[in-house]
C-alpha cells in the first residue's frame, strides 16, 4: 500500500525537490529541437522530450543510488539519500526506476524507429555510468555522453536523420557536463578520496579549476560554430554573453575550491543551460 511516507521517500529518491538536475539534460535536448526543426518542433516533441526527459533522469537516479549505496553511507552529502539510509529497499528503488523508464519509452514509441532505437543505447549509458565511478578516472566523461543522448535523439525525432551537427553539439554538451559535474565532484573529493571513488577532481587535481573554465568555454565555442552556420543572430550572441557572464562568476565560486562555492556553482549550472536555449528561440523567432 501507497502511503504518504512511501510517496515522500519516492519523491526524495527520484530528487522531485531539486528540479536542477532534470534542467541540465532538458535545456540542450529543448535547444537541439528548435535547431533540428528550424524553430518551434510542435507540441507534440515538445512534450515527448520535456516529460521524457525528467522521467529518464528520475530513472536514472534510482538506478545511481542503487549502485552507489555502500559509497554513499561514507559521505556527508549522500548519507541520508533512501536507499542508503535503509528507508526504502533497492528492490523497491529499482522498482520505481523500472516504472519511470519505461513511461520514457512509451513516450518515444510516440516519435519514429530511429530515435527508438537510439533510445536503447543512451539507456544502456545511463546504466553503465553508476558503475563507471569504480573504474574510469573521468567517470564525469561517461554521465556527459548519458547526459547528452537528448541531442541527437531530437534529431533523430525531427528528421528521421541524424546530421553531423548534432554529434558536434553532443560533444560540446559533453564539455559542459564535464565542467558542472567536475564542481560537484569536487564537494565530495575529501570523502571521495577517502573511500576510493574515481572522479574528475581527483584525477584533475590542482589543474581542477582552470579546467572546469576551459571545459565551459570549449562548450560555447563548439555550440557557436554549429550554431552560427545555421542561424547567425545578434540573440544567439546574447545568449552566449549572458551564459559566458555566468561561467566568470562560476569561476569565483569554485576558485578556492569550499565545499559551499563548489556546490552553489553546481547548483545554478541550469542557467548557463537556459542562456543558451533561450538564445537558440530568440534567433529563430
Amino acid at each position: 500500500m501507497l502511503t504518504r511516507e512511501k510517496f515522500r521517500l519516492y519523491l526524495q529518491l527520484i530528487r522531485w525537490d531539486r528540479p536542477a538536475g532534470w534542467l541540465l539534460l532538458l535545456w540542450p535536448t529543448l535547444s537541439a529541437l528548435w535547431l533540428a526543426s528550424g524553430g518551434f518542433p510542435g507540441w507534440h516533441l515538445l512534450l515527448v522530450f520535456t516529460l521524457g526527459t525528467i522521467l529518464m533522469r528520475s530513472a536514472g537516479c534510482c538506478v545511481n543510488d542503487v549502485a552507489d549505496r555502500d559509497f554513499d553511507r561514507h559521505v556527508k552529502r549522500t548519507a541520508q539519500r533512501p536507499v542508503t539510509s535503509g528507508a526504502l529497499s533497492s528492490r523497491e528503488a529499482l522498482a520505481v526506476g523500472a516504472v519511470l523508464a519505461l513511461a520514457s519509452f512509451l513516450l518515444v514509441l510516440t516519435t519514429n524507429t530511429l530515435t527508438v532505437g537510439w533510445s536503447f543505447v543512451a539507456f544502456g549509458v545511463t546504466l553503465a555510468y553508476p558503475y563507471a565511478k569504480r573504474f574510469v578516472s573521468m567517470p564525469q566523461a561517461v554521465l556527459g555522453v548519458a547526459f547528452s543522448f537528448g541531442i541527437p535523439m531530437a534529431y533523430a525525432a525531427v528528421r528521421a536523420d541524424i546530421p553531423v551537427q548534432a554529434w558536434w553539439l553532443m560533444l560540446g554538451n559533453l564539455f559542459w557536463v564535464l565542467a558542472y559535474d567536475t564542481e560537484y565532484a569536487m564537494v565530495d573529493r575529501d570523502d571521495d578520496l577517502r573511500i576510493g571513488m574515481k572522479t574528475s577532481a581527483i584525477t584533475l587535481g590542482r589543474w581542477d579549476v582552470p579546467a572546469v573554465t576551459a571545459f565551459y568555454v570549449l562548450f560555447l565555442v563548439v555550440w557557436s560554430a554549429v550554431v552560427v552556420p545555421e542561424r547567425s543572430s545578434p540573440w544567439w550572441w546574447f545568449g552566449v554573453a549572458v551564459a559566458a557572464g555566468q561561467v566568470v562568476w562560476h569561476f569565483t565560486l569554485i576558485r578556492h575550491r569550499t565545499r559551499e562555492g563548489c556546490f552553489k556553482a553546481f547548483r545554478l549550472n541550469h542557467w548557463v543551460g537556459f542562456a543558451v536555449f533561450a538564445g537558440v528561440v530568440l534567433s529563430h523567432w
